[in-house]
């Protein structure tokens, strides 16, 4: 996978089922040698997952700089048995586009267009929205498209907490036969993985694994429990995954078709009463499957850039003080989000900056041996602990990616009331990030002006305590987060040009924003595309999208109780629609930018290539 490209160095991310050394070449269009080497210890840090797995971050500083705008071919080659030298045309002849002899890149400095998107969830009965990025980059290489210069997805790459039984199935048994590497687990008649595999309670009835006693019932209710939310969706945890092995078992089968050839997805080990389910699931996951060549492809293809979101970790992940106080206080269930986080640091975190993340790699890497991990609970320690996941990336314009996860502003008046979605000093660093700029591409999971309607409906089931039943997670339910966001965008300072991409909510909607009773107001757009593979309730939606428009039309008087009042918010409309403003649709986002970043066009592009533009 191609991760971080800047003029001075590239990243790359892969796993391996050896440490045999590697080598590594560069190209330029016209095929002339740009680097070539045998890699080191200094440029490709290893971390040992298993008996025949590895998670490899790679490095390299050309001795040139990257001229922008410039394609470049790439190569990873290993010695096989036989003491030949293969590289990935022989290794994985379908890494490569047609007529093409080598993956390749394109390095752009100066933004044009970007892909981006969230929420990917193996199972959900829709196409897969990476498919359409491998499209675009086909086009691309066709001469039919413009090149894509980065693919940011913010959140949800992998659905931790909601996993189908047939894909719990192929997860356990690529456990096997990676051989990765097991632990001890914290709960009554289970010692270690391995136990949790064979337990009956395995497949579709994990809650039951849990202690039930009074003093966990917390634990039970915020963290497991499967809990049913009429206004908008349900999370199945009955598959919960547990075990770090399952968890690095995931990533090898949502990025890479290696592990689905080899599984046999039978439900010989799922009880009686859930065969049914795991049948209707079972076409979903191997529909999900047949696409992962073309998944793979893509990655090799272009820059990729990964933040957080719930689902990466669990549902309602940080939502409120009271979670947390249940969570990290229970041994099993605070096992349970550390090792989900370890995954995220080794799979995605690491790769967007591996200079930053430098510091962490160090207090690490040496825990990951031969016998598992060591220091498993020090190692979860110091991940909960680590608080510089947000990075910023120096192309024009600017793209500053946020945390919005682990550096909560908690509440102090309540246990149950929504922790803001970056605290006070969060906020400032992003705002001496801002400072400067002409324009600023700004990465959030959750968008931060949303749909009003259903801000205010998360309200009102806040007041009432119930802010878990609606995953009230968005920028206005925290007073103190909203107005140091929306003070940030007054302030004279902020950059005039200003585009926001976000995900998170399963529909996709643009606005334009401007400042009201301002001569000079920032242009301010926001482009929320969600999800890759994932969708809103069709009629559920329909009818939010027309209360919202009847509700709060620009002249209603409901405005004025809602924080934004002091701003002027224009919707886009899906292909010209004269009346809708939500598009529900699984795909992937495709942000165009003209005239260093004055114009800005959005549209969502499907798995089968149809385009949804959102017309100013």
């Amino acid at each position: 996978m191609v991760r971080k490209v800047t003029s001075k160095s590239l990243t790359f991310w892969m796993m391996t089922s050896s440490d045999c050394p590697i080598r590594f070449s560069l190209q330029n269009t016209q095929r002339q040698s740009i680097l070539d080497t045998w890699l080191f210890d200094e440029q490709i840090h290893r971390v040992r997952v298993g008996v025949h797995a590895y998670v490899c971050v790679i490095t390299l500083v050309p001795e040139q700089p990257l001229s922008d705008g410039q394609r470049y071919y790439y190569d990873f080659s290993v010695t096989n048995p036989q003491h030949e030298i293969q590289g990935l045309a022989e290794l994985i002849p379908d890494i490569l586009y047609p007529d093409q002899h080598l993956p390749s890149f394109v390095f752009n400095q100066q933004l044009s267009r970007v892909l981006h998107g969230s929420c990917r969830k193996p199972h959900h009965a829709s196409d897969d929205g990476l498919l359409a990025v491998d499209s675009q980059l086909q086009q691309a290489l066709n001469q039919t498209d413009e090149q894509v210069d980065m693919l940011i997805m913010s959140g949800d790459q992998v659905y931790v907490d909601d996993v189908a039984g047939p894909t719990l199935v192929a997860i356990h048994q690529v456990v096997e036969i990676l051989g990765l590497y097991d632990e001890d687990i914290l709960i009554e008649d289970i010692t270690d993985g391995k136990q949790l595999l064979t337990n009956e309670q395995c497949y579709y009835q994990r809650p039951l694994l849990l202690p039930d006693d009074v003093a966990h019932q917390t634990v039970i209710s915020y963290f497991f429990a499967g809990k049913k939310k009429p206004i908008f969706t349900s999370v199945n945890a009955n598959n919960h995954l547990v075990t770090f092995a399952e968890v690095m078992a995931m990533y090898t089968l949502i990025w890479s078709p290696e592990m689905w050839r080899r599984l046999n997805m039978m439900d010989e080990r799922i009880p009686t009463q859930f065969k049914d389910i795991f049948h209707t699931e079972l076409p979903l996951v191997k529909d999900f499957a047949e696409g992962m060549s073309r998944v793979r492809r893509a990655l090799a293809h272009v820059p990729v850039y990964m933040i957080f979101d719930d689902h990466d970790v669990t549902d309602d992940w940080n939502l409120t003080r009271g979670w947390e106080d249940a969570v990290y206080n229970n041994p099993f269930a605070r096992r349970i989000v550390g090792n989900a986080l370890i995954g995220y640091w080794l799979c995605q975190g690491w790769a967007n900056d591996t200079a930053k993340m430098t510091p962490l790699a160090q207090q690490l890497c040496d825990k990951f041996s031969t016998q598992g991990i060591l220091e498993h609970d020090r190692v979860i320690d110091i991940l909960l602990d680590w608080d510089q996941w947000h990075f910023a990336l120096d192309t024009q314009p600017k793209v500053v990616v946020l945390d919005t996860r682990t550096q909560r502003w908690r509440s102090e008046s309540s246990l149950v009331k929504p922790s803001g979605l970056m605290d006070w000093e969060a906020l400032c660093e992003l705002q001496q990030e801002l400072i400067g700029q002409d324009a600023v591409i700004m990465v959030s999971a959750a968008p931060i002006f949303g749909v009003k309607l259903i801000e205010t409906v998360q309200r009102i089931f806040t007041f009432f305590g119930k802010s878990l039943m609606v995953d009230a997670e968005n920028w206005m339910a925290h007073k103190g987060t909203a107005s140091v966001i929306l003070n940030i965008f007054r302030h004279f300072r902020t950059p005039p040009n200003f585009v926001i991409l976000s995900g998170d909510v399963h529909y996709s909607f643009v606005y334009d924003i401007t400042l009201k009773f301002r001569r000079n107001s920032p242009q301010i757009t926001q482009i929320t595309c969600s999800g890759i593979k994932n969708e809103f309730p069709k009629k559920l939606l329909t009818w939010f999208d027309r209360l919202n428009r009847i509700l709060f039309h620009p002249k209603s008087p409901l405005n004025w109780l809602t924080q934004r009042r002091n701003m002027k918010i224009k919707h886009r409309k899906p292909n010209n629609d004269k009346v809708r403003t939500l598009h529900n649709g699984s795909g992937i986002g495709l942000l165009e930018l003209h005239d260093g970043c004055k114009q800005v066009d959005a549209s969502v592009i499907s798995a089968k290539g149809e385009e949804t533009k959102f017309a100013r």
